[in-house]
């Protein structure tokens, strides 16, 4: 992308709404804007004690492999745009590859991804597989794919493009769209969306949080609770109000 077509930096307030919202709110907020799949199903995180990540999207794209080209001897070359895209990486990027969904070979491993972490990116995600699982575990990165294989990238996979939409599990990405990450998985807010929807999402939590206290105390959700009517929600602004 060039840096004519950069887009404005977000808010830093923007990102820290998002990062204290789940990937179920955000979906739900997104839905009622139009948007009713943006969840990267299928994606698991690999080390499940991080909690997750907020980034913008730096996107690559992977084509199919084709033998004269994808060698061993290629991999230094300076034409590998795997490589280029990792050191491209700046402080909360969040790369995410264009895997077709295909986990016969991994779309990386950990000196890729490990590399990703020194250079401050905020998560590594593919709708394929990585390889190296049991170091990729232990990371500070999170990291999310389908499968672990020990298959080299070089088998089923060449890098086509870097920073242009892609599609990852069925949903379009474009470069700078925001990702949220949890321990259940990933979602795509896109970026002109992210303002708005981190206030709708933030505010969605503190309504949810205020009604499973009344679940726990044993309401029952049928009569207006959840969803919440006029009067449940004139009921948690009091309640909020209260605690201000």
């Amino acid at each position: 992308m060039s840096p004519a077509h950069e887009p404005a930096p977000l808010d830093p307030r923007v990102l820290d709404k998002l990062r204290r919202t789940s990937t179920a709110t955000l979906a739900t907020r997104l839905f009622a804007v139009g948007l009713r799949q943006q969840f990267l199903v299928g994606l698991s995180p690999l080390n499940p004690d991080l909690d997750g990540f907020v980034g913008e999207a730096f996107t690559m794209r992977f084509i199919p492999a084709r033998e004269d080209l994808d060698t061993l001897e290629s991999l230094p070359g300076e034409d590998n745009l795997q490589w280029l895209g990792v050191e491209s990486l700046g402080p909360g990027h969040a790369l995410v590859i264009d895997s077709r969904g295909d986990i016969s070979a991994a779309s990386a491993g950990d000196m890729l991804v490990t590399r990703a972490l020194h250079r401050g990116a905020a998560a590594f995600i593919t709708d394929g597989a990585f390889r190296d699982g049991h170091v990729l575990r232990t990371l500070p990165l999170p990291t999310y794919a389908r499968a672990i294989t020990a298959t080299t990238r070089l088998t089923s996979f060449h890098v086509a493009d870097l920073q242009v939409p892609i599609g990852c599990a069925g949903v379009a990405v474009y470069p700078g769209d925001v990702l949220v990450g949890d321990r259940d998985g990933v979602i795509v807010v896109p970026r002109h969306l992210a303002p708005r929807i981190a206030d709708e999402a933030l505010e969605q939590e503190e309504l949810e949080a205020y009604l499973h206290t009344r679940v726990h105390a044993g309401e029952a959700l049928l009569g207006g609770l959840y969803p919440p009517s006029d009067e449940t929600k004139e009921q948690y602004r009091q309640w909020k109000k209260a605690r201000a």
